[in-house]
């Protein structure tokens, strides 16, 4: 990548930055963030074109239905949890749901982790139950529940990119046979406008291979949805319950114009209670229109629950119920399932409930910095459930 073309801000990325962007935080010195954001657009990229291109080429397989994808990690990375043995753990445990995928369904795998930059995280209010800041991410403030640790900080941009650096540096060194790839969702706009570098007449995010846009920041003529469409990574786009077939439709002509395979994924977020009416009239109608995107299903978040004890959880049952409901659904049309996407950890958490986890159990390892992660049992259950369904 040409890192000598950004030390000013592209027209292009100008345009984005000017339109509506949900889910941005209220930096107390917008000059020294914007300081900061000049400094990222002369770092070295994250990632390299050559990475990023081949896992464009991997997803093409599995958007024409000749592989699978499972995409995995922590629902929100830390700067204290990035250690080299949490990144092992969830690299172990990555590969070892893709093995039971691969000998379940006799298709060959592509992984790519939640990884090196799954550091912002929206919020569905803007203040917690105590009435401080929400938490946003390690990108943008601290869990740590005082009002200074909540105030948005942009000197965390800087350490953000150190740690993703840090952990591509360390996911590389791990080797094997089987090749992970890192990606995030591209929520924090300055952080990853300020990455995007020049190869050729491409603009390419640096910050990962794999960049998304998630559920609560998908407005069609909003900012992300911009910058999803500009930058030449393969992207995805969540899409839950409440999504039409339109406005699918709507998004898949602005985010693959081109009908590229492997360009595009939609990753549905539905439910348990909706996925079997709400995703096949989606599916029906981008799949009439003739674009070639990669289906994958979330099962996790379109399943949350407060427990009684206050711990926000999921429940491996209806979790698995969401999986079968979307084979079902793409079996009946026809189309290629794709793959799934988890939020999962090899650490011995107790976040979601089943497979021996009690309400009653929830407090006792309880670490996620936001939303509950499948232990190793958990996600391997899962792995099951799926490689049955793609095999029936």
């Amino acid at each position: 990548m040409d890192t000598r073309v950004v030390a000013e801000l592209p027209a292009a990325l100008a345009d984005v930055l000017a339109r509506p962007a949900a889910q941005q935080p209220a930096w107390p010195d917008p000059a020294r963030a914007e300081e900061i954001h000049r400094a990222l657009r002369r770092v070295p990229p994250l990632v390299t074109v050559a990475e990023t291109e081949r896992l464009r080429a991997r997803l093409a397989e599995v958007a024409r239905g000749e592989a699978l994808v499972l995409q995995g990690g922590d629902c929100a990375e830390t700067f204290h949890g990035n250690t080299e043995e949490h990144l092992r753990g969830n690299v172990e445990l990555l590969r070892a749901v893709a093995d039971v995928l691969e000998i379940g369904t006799g298709l060959p795998v592509v992984v790519l982790g939640r990884i090196a930059g799954q550091y912002a995280k929206p919020r569905s209010r803007p203040v917690d139950a105590t009435g401080l800041p929400a938490y946003r991410g390690d990108l943008v403030n601290s869990v740590v529940p005082t009002a200074a640790a909540r105030t948005p900080d942009p000197e965390r941009m800087l350490r953000a990119y150190a740690d993703a650096a840090g952990t591509l540096h360390r996911l590389r060194s791990f080797g094997g046979a089987r090749e992970v790839f890192a990606g995030h969702e591209a929520l924090l706009l300055g952080y990853e406008s300020a990455l995007v570098r020049r190869a050729g007449s491409r603009l390419y995010g640096s910050s990962g291979h794999f960049l998304w846009v998630g559920e609560r920041t998908r407005q069609l003529d909003g900012a992300h949805v911009a910058f999803a469409a500009l930058v030449a990574n393969p992207v995805g786009l969540k899409i839950g319950a409440t999504a039409t077939p339109d406005e699918v439709l709507a998004y898949v002509r602005r985010l693959d114009p081109d009908r590229t395979p492997g360009r595009l994924t939609l990753i549905s977020r539905m439910g348990a209670d909706r996925v079997r009416t709400a995703l096949p009239p989606i599916v029906a109608r981008v799949r009439a229109a003739g674009h070639p995107v990669l289906w994958q299903c979330d099962p996790l978040h379109g399943n949350t629950e407060t427990a009684p004890s206050g711990h926000k959880t999921r429940d491996v049952g209806r979790v698995a119920d969401e999986l079968r409901g979307y084979f079902d659904v793409h079996r009946a049309l026809g189309t290629h399932p794709g793959g799934i996407h988890l939020e999962l950890t090899g650490d011995d958490v107790t976040e979601c409930v089943g497979d021996g986890i009690t309400l009653g159990d929830l407090p006792a390892r309880y670490t996620t910095a936001c939303d509950p992660r499948l232990n190793v049992r958990q996600a391997l259950g899962i792995a099951e459930v799926a490689a049955e369904s793609i095999a029936r």
